[in-house]
């Protein structure tokens, strides 16, 4: 990873395999991430491969989501499973908290 970065914030995870993940670098100051949004953070790992952790951004916190320690070369096909699902399941939940919140204030009207 460059310098001055705190990882890739995970734009967009396609579910076939022969499409990349998409990615946009985070800066080492960037702020914490927003509800639903996955990072991830690579490093070489001590005696092969890559080091590969991914945090979750939730509504007060990011939380650490999953490590894959001394993932092969080809990491992002073991990681995309994992990111895709859950950025599946963000979309879903944000989906049912706004028509929760929609359903509250037509029957308070």
């Amino acid at each position: 990873m460059p310098a001055g970065v705190r990882g890739a914030l995970v734009r967009r995870a396609p579910a076939h395999p022969s499409h990349p993940i998409s990615v946009l670098w985070l800066p080492t100051d960037a702020p914490r991430l927003p509800l639903g949004l996955i990072s991830l953070r690579w490093e070489a790992a001590s005696r092969t491969g890559w080091d590969v952790t991914a945090h979750l951004g939730l509504a007060t916190t990011e939380v650490h989501l999953a490590s894959w320690h001394a993932a092969p070369d080809d990491w992002p096909h073991l990681v995309r499973p994992t990111v895709h699902e859950v950025t599946g399941l963000c979309s879903a939940l944000a989906i049912a908290t706004a028509a929760l919140e929609l359903s509250n204030r037509l029957a308070e009207l």
